[in-house]
């Protein structure tokens, strides 16, 4: 998995660019310009269907801009230089090199969100920080423009083209500036990113070592038409929802009070929600209900939620929906904001207009309509992973059961899809020497809500790739205004963690992890 070397004019070649000392002053002002050099002659590669400007940031404060969920930032960066680029037809990528003496060998290309769109600049901070090259796509379109999700070109570039290409330029990129190309070549995203991920372990099997994905949109087609069938339960005539704040903060209260004691532990937080058996009929009013109640309606449109979507013919399951434990932060049912997404990529790239009657959407053709006009675009759910494995590629996929957006158990859905491709019987033990899979108990879309939502994969998929050390628990931490109030192991699915029975059930050296 290496770039092939690009070899840049001799009078370019970066020598080393930190001083021994202040007193050489002349030596650092002389590397420096080196270093400029060396980054402008970037321009001059010969990259296909490529442009790119080249420019070496000094270090200091660097505008971030704001994204989506993300506010504008100037943290202090290192020097770097600081490529800008578009493939044709409109693929924009940023490549920030450390440098040299900076650099630890390895790329790590980042994922980005929802339908992308921007560059993410707030995971490129980070690693370009702690010396790694990074990289990121906007995937070949404008955050504000909806119009590309008619055009099919754009649809491949978004699904799976733009992401490879930028990491082909990145690592000529690397080959050219450090004379060498990437010891190991990472990817690193959540969501749109973890689909990403997933979709490059698919189709570009050598182009990364190890994957990191979090809350994979593999699912793309299904995911989209589940959360219509979410939005459709609770908004059945207008776009209010039948189900406020406090209706699912009354049925969260339900689940936890019925189901949080199954784990041994009474936390606020399911260890595995399909242990509990919620019914939410419990809640229904009656004639003498006196207490918070839900009327037949509310109860009818959660069973729905927790269901998923049916065919309506055959009352089979077409999709992952919802579980319990996580209501209270179920934005699909209480915000319209989510529901752009499958409303505008339903009604735009299957549908072909917008705005369309998504009341309409029938769960038998459109659904099937929708896998065959972009399922083979979008999706990145093809379980067969041997040329990526036989490459010496590692997957580590994470996702909290808690997610309000991408449904927990899909990438459970994936994960034994792979076991049964690559190992029929054997399940995750015939698997575990290339693909892990963590479910986090409590954990909203990426991160968030009740349970452990911080944990390094980064590094244990770095000791995995470069020196054979295969993950086992993973020590995960909730941080409350800065201050750590509870650690868990996150645990190889299927395992889960079990307290021991003694100490403090915040401790994480008090849970083992077992099936």
């Amino acid at each position: 998995m290496r770039a092939r070397t690009t070899v840049i004019p001799a009078d370019a070649c970066i020598c080393a660019l930190a001083a021994p000392n202040a007193a050489a002053q002349s030596a650092v002002t002389a590397d420096l310009r080196a270093a400029e050099r060396a980054c402008r002659a970037l321009e001059n590669l010969d990259l296909p269907q490529t442009s790119i400007v080249a420019t070496l940031r000094r270090a200091g404060r660097f505008d971030v801009p704001a994204g989506p969920g993300t506010p504008a930032t100037t943290p202090e960066l290192p020097a770097f230089c600081r490529v800008r680029g578009v493939v044709d037809p409109a693929v924009q990528f940023e490549v920030w090199l450390p440098m040299p003496n900076a650099w630890n060998g390895r790329f790590e290309a980042v994922g980005g969100g929802g339908f992308a769109g921007i560059l993410s600049y707030g995971a490129m901070v980070p690693a370009v920080t702690a010396g790694y090259v990074t990289a990121s796509t906007d995937t070949g379109h404008e955050s504000h423009d909806l119009e590309w999700l008619y055009d099919r070109g754009q649809l491949i570039d978004y699904g799976y083209r733009a992401v490879h290409e930028m990491t082909v330029r990145a690592k000529a990129l690397i080959a050219a500036f450090y004379r060498k190309g990437p010891d190991y070549s990472y990817f690193n995203g959540c969501s749109a990113g973890g689909r990403q991920g997933l979709m490059e372990a698919q189709r570009f099997p050598e182009d990364y070592d190890g994957i990191v994905s979090g809350a994979p949109d593999n699912y793309f087609v299904a995911t989209h038409y589940t959360q219509l069938w979410v939005s459709l339960a609770a908004k059945p005539e207008s776009d209010e929802s039948i189900l406020t704040r406090q209706d699912l903060e009354l049925v969260n209260r339900q689940v936890i009070a019925q189901c949080d004691a199954i784990d041994g532990v009474v936390d606020g937080v399911l260890e595995d929600p399909r242990a509990c058996e919620f019914d939410p009929g419990v809640l229904q009013c009656s004639a003498h209900s006196a207490a918070p109640c839900l009327s037949p309606e509310q109860v009818g449109a959660l069973r729905k939620i927790y269901e998923g979507p049916k065919h309506p013919r055959t009352g089979a399951v077409l999709h992952p929906s919802l579980v319990p434990g996580g209501e209270t932060g179920w934005s699909l049912v209480t915000d319209e904001g989510l529901a752009v997404f499958p409303k505008e990529y339903l009604g735009r790239s299957v549908m072909g207009r917008s705005p369309w009657d998504w009341r309409a959407f029938d769960f038998e053709r459109d659904a099937v309509l929708a896998a065959e006009r972009t399922g083979a675009i979008l999706d990145a759910t093809d379980p067969d992973l041997t040329a990526f494995r036989a490459a010496g590629g590692k997957l580590i996929v994470y996702h909290g059961w808690n997610d309000q957006v991408i449904f927990p158990e899909s990438s459970i859905a994936y994960y034994e899809a792979v076991a049964k491709e690559l190992a029929p019987g054997r399940g995750a033990d015939g698997i575990d020497d290339f693909m892990r899979l963590y479910m986090v108990p409590g954990m909203m879309h990426c991160r968030g809500g009740a349970g452990t939502d911080q944990f390094d994969l980064q590094a244990l998929i770095e000791r995995w790739v470069e020196g054979g050390e295969a993950p086992d628990r993973v020590e995960a931490r909730r941080v409350v205004d800065g201050n750590v109030t509870r650690t868990r192991p996150l645990c190889p699915y299927p395992e889960t963690a079990h307290y021991d029975g003694s100490g403090s059930t915040d401790d994480t050296a008090n849970f083992v992890c077992r099936e």
